[in-house]
């Protein structure tokens, strides 16, 4: 098999910054420094050089990369549910921008051609037994969408959010997530889009003490899309837990990024992603970023990446990356693998009297199941499942293409 594989890392302690170490190079510029700006002026059209871009086709993004307002039959928006609040904010409007500062020019450009942002409010201290569900369908490849969601849940409420996109369309977004004390939210974002679609989105979270946040991305659908989940913490006790599963066919790039900023002591976050990948030009991407900055003691934070290579001509790059600015913590680790599809459990499966595409089923399964099991969320993982299925079946016909 021909897939090409990268899988990079470093571990560092800010004071090495500049120099080689045993996890690789470190880069003199802390995570924590990059630019944050709301205004568009100090973010220039990327080139692919640049560290937070360097694995992104930035070639076939130049309609999202332009300053281009949103067209007004771009996407058509659906929400169901009860138990929550919903309004606008506008630009400069608390708590819009209190949280999310936009880190690149695709999340400055949705802040700033979206003059009012959706606010979903989740009242203190209720516990909402049903999800939200936010329905985003595009409704052309042709056609420039922007963004920008406000999530509040107050203090000691517990409610889950599901995005769902499908259709097409050119879209740039930010999901700011506020967690107040003791609040517990699941936020999933789910990418079905077609195959034309491009979509590059920022989902930064502001977790609360004691508070509990799980974001979960699931992204199988769309030509280029890049998901960038953050965090940081509000006080003490906070827990961030962040899931990722993707599937890459033929011509896709998945893109996901992540950024724990660990703030605050006593708090932990884990962070697991896993993807599998099949056809010509299948490309994914994970960069996973933990800063753990001098006055987050007593924290605890572990980052997992696994890719699954299934047919020729399809590559994957995972780079965790684990800077550390104080010693007195609980925990910190980090792991990433990329790896082919493997024959010697086909052979084993099939020795058994298992026919070949049933034993690439039972082993795609085994591969996603502990993570599907973490989701734990049966309105997200039942359509998983069905899609995941769906995907084997392009396998196999890829498998007898290539044999």
């Amino acid at each position: 098999m021909t897939a090409e594989i990268s899988e990079l890392g470093k571990t560092s302690q800010a004071t090495l910054a500049g120099q080689h170490t045993d996890g690789g190079f470190v880069p003199d510029q802390s995570r924590a420094e990059r630019k944050k700006s709301f205004d568009v002026a100090d973010f220039g059209v990327p080139s692919g050089r640049e560290e937070e871009w360097r694995f992104t086709p930035v070639d076939r993004l130049s309609p999202l990369l332009a300053e281009k307002a949103t067209d007004d039959d771009a996407l058509t928006v659906t929400i169901e549910g009860e138990g929550f609040e919903t309004g606008t904010l506008a630009i400069g409007e608390a708590p819009r921008g209190t949280v999310l500062t936009p880190g690149d020019r695709a999340s400055v450009l949705a802040h700033a051609l979206t003059q009012d942002a959706s606010h979903l409010l989740i009242p203190a201290e209720a516990e909402l037994t049903q999800p939200v569900r936010l329905t985003i369908h595009g409704e052309g490849a042709d056609k420039r969408a922007n963004g920008h969601v406000v999530i509040e849940a107050k203090h000691h409420s517990k409610a889950l959010v599901i995005l769902d996109h499908t259709g097409s369309a050119q879209v740039t977004a930010n999901v700011e997530i506020i967690t107040e004390d003791g609040a517990d939210l699941t936020l999933v974002s789910v990418q079905r889009w077609d195959d034309d679609a491009l979509h590059l989105a920022d989902h930064t979270a502001l977790v609360g003490r004691d508070a509990s946040y799980r974001h979960i991305a699931v992204t199988l659908g769309g030509a280029i899309v890049r998901i960038n989940a953050n965090v940081r913490y509000a006080g003490p006790g906070g827990e961030a837990t962040l899931l990722g599963v993707y599937f890459s066919d033929a011509g896709q790039h998945l893109e996901h990024r992540s950024f724990v900023d660990h703030n605050a002591p006593r708090c932990t976050s884990l962070v697991t992603y896993k993807g599998a990948l099949q056809g010509e030009t299948a490309r994914t991407v994970w960069v996973g970023d933990v800063l753990i900055r001098a006055e987050a003691e007593g924290i605890e934070t572990y980052e997992l990446n696994r890719n699954l290579v299934l047919t020729d001509g399809a590559r994957a790059d995972s780079v965790p990356n684990l800077e550390i600015e104080t010693g007195e913590i609980e925990g910190a680790g980090h792991a990433s693998s990329t790896g082919r599809f493997d024959d010697e459990q086909l052979f084993y499966l099939q020795a058994r009297g298992i026919p070949e595409a049933e034993a690439r089923r039972l082993v795609v399964r085994g591969f996603f199941a502990d993570i599907i099991n973490k989701i734990g969320v049966p309105e997200v993982v039942d359509p998983l499942m069905e899609a995941i299925e769906a995907e084997l079946a392009a396998t196999q016909e890829i498998v007898e293409e290539q044999a």
